[in-house]
């Protein structure tokens, strides 16, 4: 995903504070699913969440790679690290940093130029648990994700838990885009998962049909197993 960079801005650390506190946005994170999601958030932590519950985090204003995701079937030693089946985060329950794929990803970046949100679900990690991600005002248009995708996932990137991405499995730029635009496009993997999840992010510069926008200040749910 290629968000645009910030503008440059000169406010004194008053107007920094007011700004912060107003235009904070806040994310309803819910799970849906008929199993325990550790849902994790880059900035945020992570939390344990069972069938129906909830957890609400606040993001600045100012945020350019702010993700959320879930991890699946983790298991806690008696020191309190875990490891996680799908989206681990270097086994921590409160996620530093960003998941290990496959993992389904709500991102953001937050009151970027023209004072708007950049946001997006994005399998370029691959997949591992249906999602929708919804702005809850402003009238801006939500983003699902809930096809087949580990049931039919491609033989070649099975992974236990979910679907993993080609760059993952082969490394190689066809799939990555490490050489930048120009030197990479679909492929037959990132077309499975856009046929079946039309508005997400297929891979890495997948920014013409997956990326959306939303006025600052708006707020989000981001709901697991919709």
């Amino acid at each position: 995903m290629n968000f645009p960079e910030n503008l440059p801005l000169t406010v004194s650390l008053l107007a920094i504070t007011f700004f912060a506190y107003t235009h904070a946005a806040t994310f309803d994170i819910v799970n849906q699913c008929n199993y325990t999601v550790w849902a994790a958030a880059s900035p945020g932590g992570g939390r344990r969440l069972d069938q129906g519950q909830s957890w609400s985090i606040s993001i600045a204003p100012g945020t350019t790679q702010a993700r959320i995701w879930g991890r699946t079937n983790c298991t806690f030693d008696a020191n309190g690290r875990c490891q996680c089946e799908t989206g681990d985060c270097n086994g921590l329950l409160e996620c530093q940093g960003f998941g290990r794929p496959p993992n389904t990803l709500a991102e953001f970046a937050l009151n970027q130029p023209n004072n708007m949100d950049f946001f997006d679900i994005s399998i370029v990690d691959g997949f591992n648990i249906p999602m929708e991600l919804s702005p809850t005002d402003n009238g801006c248009r939500r983003v699902i994700c809930n096809g087949p995708i580990v049931e039919q996932c491609p033989d070649e990137l099975h992974s236990p838990g979910g679907c993993n991405n080609p760059c993952t499995v082969f490394n190689i730029n066809e799939y990555c885009c490490t050489e930048g635009p120009g030197t990479c496009g679909p492929t037959t993997f990132s077309r499975f998962f856009k046929d079946r999840c039309p508005d997400t992010y297929s891979y890495p510069l997948d920014d013409q049909t997956s990326l959306f926008t939303c006025s600052a200040g708006t707020n989000y749910r981001v709901v697991f197993c919709p």
